[in-house]
């Protein structure tokens, strides 16, 4: 749980950039990748991860312009890139503008229970964390370059001067 709102907004951009670097790889034809029958896309997963950040924030009293939690879901990867662009930094401008330390400890109606905001920030980051773990998988799948996030990917150990993780 977030206790200032500095803390929060450190973490809302390496995380922000991260989500951001993962989409920038996908490409159209990847956007239907799905690791088996009867799981979500890519582009579903894509499309949830950044259509969460207006939902959750709404139920704060937060609504983003740039965004709306039910929009319909793009067929170009360059949209999906520019629709998170957008909304992550929407999201940076309200919080500085309208969040205070105070304000995290404002509890909120969610999902049926009352969470803290600097708890829901939280969640909100791992939300991302969790679903680009899986679209790292479909990325590899539909035969992509995954970027790093935490560190370099297989295919970036070379530019480090070393070789990839044995196999």
């Amino acid at each position: 749980m977030y206790r200032k709102v500095e803390d929060f907004l450190s973490d809302l951009e390496t995380e922000s950039a991260a989500t951001q670097k993962l989409l920038d790889a996908v490409t159209d034809a990847s956007l239907s990748q799905k690791v088996a029958e009867e799981h979500r896309t890519l582009a579903r997963i894509a499309w949830h991860v950044i259509t969460t950040i207006s939902e959750m924030m709404s139920k704060t009293g937060m609504a983003l312009k740039s965004l709306a939690p039910n929009a319909p879901m793009p067929g170009k990867a360059a949209e999906f890139q520019r629709a998170y662009a957008s909304a992550a930094h929407e999201l940076t401008e309200q919080i500085r503008a309208h969040w205070t330390d105070q304000t995290l400890t404002v509890a909120d109606e969610m999902y049926g229970e009352k969470w803290p905001r600097g708890f829901t920030a939280k969640v909100l980051l791992n939300h991302q964390t969790h679903h680009r773990g899986q679209m790292t998988v479909l990325m590899r799948q539909a035969g992509l370059k995954v970027p790093g996030v935490y560190g370099p990917s297989k295919e970036e150990w070379t530019a480090y001067g070393a070789s990839p993780p044995e196999i």
